[in-house]
């Protein structure tokens, strides 16, 4: 084998060890970010449509299922259904009423929704640099294949 086909060899390689080690992982991380964010924008959505049914019925007490973790439910009594408490990031909560509770609601959905895009335009991407790069690779192994008077002329 030639110094220049050992020379290719060895930057094919490292092309591989790039994709794999950086820009995979870099993907991973990012749609398993914007998994997360899609997660609480349901959680989100699924308490702005129990909002809309207590307003609904009307009711000024309720009987609920809560989960304390772990899928283990307890019953609790809820005797004043007119203040929610909602959570607001980093352990805190905050008591809105039904309509403070929907704007709430309705803003930090927009706002994750928007974040889900940035995060859906990240790895689009490295999704692209992936290809660049297996493009890269592609060559590097079709240079190899060429006779080395035709591979200088390329370089």
């Amino acid at each position: 084998m030639t110094s220049e086909a050992s020379n290719i060899n060895e930057k094919a390689l490292q092309y591989e060890t790039f994709i794999n080690d950086v820009l995979r992982r870099d993907l991973q991380r990012v749609l398993e970010q914007r998994d997360g964010v899609y997660e609480k924008i349901s959680q989100y959505l699924q308490l702005k449509n129990t909002i809309k049914s207590i307003q609904e019925s009307d009711s000024k007490e309720l009987k609920t299922d809560v989960d304390l973790g772990c899928n283990f439910y307890v019953q609790a009594h809820v005797p004043d259904t007119s203040k929610i408490f909602v959570s607001v990031g980093y352990g805190f909560f905050v008591e809105f009423t039904h309509t403070e509770a929907l704007k709430f609601l309705e803003k930090k959905t927009n706002q994750l929704t928007e974040y889900t895009e940035v995060l859906t335009k990240d790895a689009a991407k490295i999704k692209a640099n992936i290809r660049m790069v297996l493009e890269g690779l592609r060559e590097l192994h079709g240079l190899k294949d060429l006779p080395e008077t035709r591979r200088r002329e390329v370089f």
